[in-house]
């Protein structure tokens, strides 16, 4: 039986080709076998955001943040599903709170060189 890592990739060409319920039933694969994998969490919210279902993009992606609450892209994704949708003062909050985590990694990371 293929790892996660296997079936993401599958999961990521199947993405690539537009065959976006074949690449959702892969990535629900994944988080069967390990259900805080971030890459399938991360493919899988997309592939519902491809499909034009944003609010299941909106409910994996906050799940994906509450289990890390630090992930940049997470904030950035879920604030990209928010203003498709239309919900602009949420997906405001969401990218704000991705420019700050990214400033907050920009200064660990300063604070690391010096």
């Amino acid at each position: 039986m293929p790892d996660k890592e296997e079936l993401c990739d599958e999961a990521v060409d199947f993405f690539a080709d537009e065959k976006y319920d074949e690449a959702i039933e892969l990535y629900k694969k994944v988080l069967e076998l390990d259900p805080k994998y971030g890459d399938a969490l991360h493919g899988l919210a997309l592939c519902y955001q491809a499909k034009g279902d944003l609010d299941s993009a909106i409910e994996v992606t906050k799940l994906y943040i509450e289990q890390e609450p630090e992930d940049i892209l997470a904030f950035t994704n879920l604030s990209m599903f928010y203003q498709k949708k239309g919900m602009i003062k949420e997906a405001e909050a969401a990218g704000a709170e991705a420019r700050r985590l990214d400033w907050k990694r920009q200064l660990k990371e300063g604070k690391q060189k010096a």
